[in-house]
C-alpha cells in the first residue's frame, strides 16, 4: 500500500512541478510582447526577443542526459525550478530588452531542466497500457498553467511588476513539495555517459522515430505562434489587449478538456490513427481562423477546436516516440522531443514576426496550417521500424 501512495504521490507531485513551467511559458511571451508592443517595438525584434526562453530550452537540452544518470532526477528538477522562481523575481528589477532576454534564456534552461526531469521520469515509470493517459496528465497540467499564463496580462493595467511577482510566487509554493520525493536514477545503460555519445544515441533515436519529434516541434511552434505572435497581429488589427487576453486561453483550454480522452483514445486505437484525426482538424480550424481573422468570437472558437486535438500534439508525440524507440534510448529519445519542442518555438514567433513585417499579404493562421499540412503528409508517408517494435516487444 506504502509503495502505490508513494508512486501516486510522486506523478501527481511532478505534473504539478511541470504545470509552473506551462505557466511560466503561458505568462512571459504575451506578457512581454504586449508590453513591447505599446512601447513601438518592431514586431521582428520582439518576435526574436520571444526566442530566447527556446534558445535557453535548446541551447540546455544536449547537456541534461549525463546530469540526470549522475545525480538523479530530483536535483535535476529542483535546480531548474530555483533558476526559473528567481528569474521571475529579477524581472522588475531593471527594464532592458538585453536584461529580460538574458532572464527569458535563464528561464528557458530551467523550464527544460522541469520538462526533461519530469517527463523522462514519468515515462521510466509509466506501464505500457497506462503510457498514454500518464503522459496526457503531464500535458493537461501544462496546458492547465498555460492557459493560466495570458491572464497574467490583466494586471498590467495595476502594475506592470504584479504579474511577475505572482508568477514568482506560484512558482515557489509548487516547488517546495519536491523535496518530499525520493530521488531515483534512470536504468543503466551499457554505453558511456558522454556529450558525444548523447549525440550518437540522437542519431539512433531519430533512425527509428523521427516522425514522432515533429509532434514536439509542430506543438512548439504552434505554442510560441500564438502566444508571441499572435497579440501584435491582434492589436494591429483592431483587437485590444483585453479581447486578446480572451481569446488566447481558447486554445490551452480546448487542450485541457481533450487532452486526457486523446490519450486513453490513443492507448485504445493507436497514436498513428489519433494524431492524423488532430492534425486534420487543426489545419481546418487554422484555415478557418484565418477567415474570420477580425472576429474575436470566431477566433477563440477556432482556436479552442483546434486546441481539443492540436493542443495535444506533445504528449502524444512524446508516447508515440517511446512506441517506435528502443527502450535503451529512451533518456536521449526525451531529449530529442524538448530539442525539437524548443526548434519548433524559436521558429515559430521568429518566423511570424517576419511575415508580419515583410509579407502583409500571408495570413500568420495561414502560415500556421501550412505547418500543420506539411506533419500531415509526412505522417501519412511514414512506415514504423520492425526491428524497434520488436525491440520493445520483448522488452
Amino acid at each position: 500500500m506504502y509503495g502505490v501512495v508513494s508512486n501516486r504521490f510522486r506523478f501527481w507531485v511532478l505534473v504539478v512541478t511541470v504545470a509552473v513551467s506551462g505557466f511560466s511559458q503561458g505568462m512571459l511571451t504575451p506578457l512581454i510582447a504586449i508590453i513591447f508592443e505599446q512601447d513601438g517595438i518592431p514586431s521582428s525584434v520582439n518576435g526574436l526577443h520571444a526566442t530566447s526562453i527556446y534558445i535557453g530550452m535548446l541551447a540546455a537540452a544536449p547537456f541534461m542526459e549525463k546530469p540526470i544518470r549522475k545525480f538523479g532526477y530530483k536535483p535535476v528538477i529542483l535546480t531548474g525550478g530555483l533558476i526559473v522562481i528567481t528569474a521571475l523575481a529579477l524581472f522588475p528589477l531593471w527594464r532592458s530588452i538585453w536584461f529580460w532576454f538574458v532572464l527569458r534564456l535563464l528561464v528557458g534552461i530551467g523550464d527544460n531542466m522541469l520538462h526533461f526531469g519530469s517527463q523522462t521520469w514519468i515515462t521510466s515509470f509509466s506501464p505500457n497500457h497506462k503510457r498514454g493517459r500518464n503522459i496526457s496528465l503531464y500535458g493537461l497540467f501544462f496546458g492547465l498553467g498555460f492557459a493560466g499564463g495570458p491572464m497574467m496580462t490583466r494586471f498590467l493595467e495595476i502594475n506592470e511588476a504584479l504579474p511577475f511577482m505572482i508568477a514568482a510566487g506560484v512558482s515557489l509554493l509548487v516547488w517546495l513539495p519536491l523535496f518530499l520525493l525520493k530521488n531515483e536514477f534512470p536504468e543503466k545503460s551499457e554505453e558511456k555517459s558522454s556529450f558525444f555519445g548523447t549525440f550518437s544515441r540522437f542519431g539512433k533515436a531519430w533512425k527509428y522515430g523521427w516522425i514522432a519529434f515533429l509532434f514536439p516541434f509542430c506543438y512548439g511552434f504552434l505554442e510560441a505562434s500564438l502566444n508571441g505572435s499572435f497579440p501584435v497581429y491582434g492589436l494591429r488589427i483592431g483587437i485590444d489587449a483585453q479581447n486578446v487576453a480572451f481569446i488566447l486561453p481558447a486554445f490551452a483550454i480546448g487542450s485541457i478538456v481533450f487532452q486526457l480522452p486523446l490519450g486513453m483514445l490513443s492507448d485504445c486505437y493507436g497514436r498513428r490513427r489519433i494524431l492524423m484525426v488532430a492534425l486534420v482538424v487543426g489545419f481546418s480550424s487554422f484555415m478557418a481562423a484565418g477567415l474570420l481573422h477580425e472576429s474575436v468570437i470566431g477566433l477563440a472558437a477556432c482556436f479552442f477546436i483546434a486546441g481539443m486535438l492540436v493542443g495535444s500534439t506533445f504528449s502524444l508525440g512524446v508516447s508515440y516516440m517511446v512506441d517506435l524507440v528502443p527502450k535503451h534510448l529512451l533518456t536521449a529519445g526525451n531529449i530529442m522531443c524538448s530539442i525539437l519542442f524548443s526548434i519548433g518555438s524559436i521558429s515559430g514567433p521568429f518566423i511570424g514576426g517576419l511575415m508580419m513585417q515583410y509579407v502583409k499579404e500571408i495570413n500568420l493562421f495561414f502560415t500556421i496550417s501550412m505547418m500543420l499540412g506539411i506533419v500531415l503528409i509526412a505522417l501519412i508517408s511514414f512506415r514504423p521500424n520492425r526491428e524497434a517494435a520488436n525491440l520493445n516487444k520483448t522488452a
